[in-house]
């Protein structure tokens, strides 16, 4: 089995951190994640792969601070996710920016609200909104549907909303589950390169899916999961079957 990045430091240098990390459904059951450790730096972008039920959704779920590990140590941007307490962890998850294979929008508010709602939740005042939503809009290519409804727009543009919305409070880290799951190919490139540009901006970038030709065609590291055990961690990596 390959070895995850360590550092003898790591808590000061890596920005997602997981030590010995195990989680099981049920007390006899086969964990969904077992004895994992990893880490990824600040300003990565990383790639989490494999078969349905090997563990993936999990992980995002724990990073997000659903699911509590049953046994192990997670520390997210310095943050010890075993002392949050239930009343922190609102604020902690509007750090991390996200987005799903569904886009989760608000289908009863136009583009430019959905995009807002993520700065009123945490109370910026309008004049910055006014602002920083067109801005975001703008780096995702759609300024000039601000106005539109959700339904009038294709899947490509709702995820296109759904990372403007990830993004605008500006968080270190983003997490993309499937996010190209329901896009046709060409859109599924587009959300690819606008997701490279996040990254480059400096952004901490964690992408889940199954799409083995997006994976192996940009060659970012790949941590492989198989049974809830990582079994490869590589450098410009491949999407490659473990059978």
């Amino acid at each position: 089995m390959a070895s995850s990045k360590k550092h003898e430091n790591y808590d000061d240098i890596a920005m997602i951190t997981l030590d010995h990390v195990s989680k099981s459904y049920t007390n006899d059951g086969i964990p969904a994640l077992n004895d994992v450790s990893l880490e990824i730096e600040k300003g990565e972008f990383v790639f989490i792969v494999g078969d349905s039920g090997s563990g993936k959704s999990t992980m995002i779920k724990l990073l997000l601070r659903e699911l509590k590990p049953s046994t192990g140590r997670i520390i997210v941007n310095n943050c010890d996710l075993a002392k949050l307490t239930q009343r922190k962890i609102p604020k902690y998850r509007r750090n991390i920016g996200c987005v799903f294979q569904d886009f989760r929008l608000l289908k009863d508010r136009n583009v430019y609200e959905n995009v807002a709602f993520a700065q009123r939740v945490i109370e910026v005042p309008t004049k910055k909104i006014k602002k920083n939503v067109p801005a975001m809009l703008s780096l995702v290519g759609l300024p000039e549907k601000y106005k539109s409804k959700i339904r009038q727009l294709s899947g490509g543009e709702q995820q296109r909303v759904a990372l403007a919305r990830a993004l605008v409070n500006n968080p270190p880290i983003l997490l993309a589950d499937e996010p190209t799951g329901n896009l046709d190919p060409r859109n599924s490139w587009e959300i690819m390169k606008l997701l490279e540009e996040i990254n480059r901006r400096g952004t901490t970038v964690v992408v889940v899916t199954h799409n083995r030709e997006i994976v192996n065609a940009m060659r970012k590291r790949v941590i492989t999961v198989k049974k809830g055990v990582i079994v490869s961690d590589e450098e410009k990596g491949e999407y490659i079957d473990e059978d």
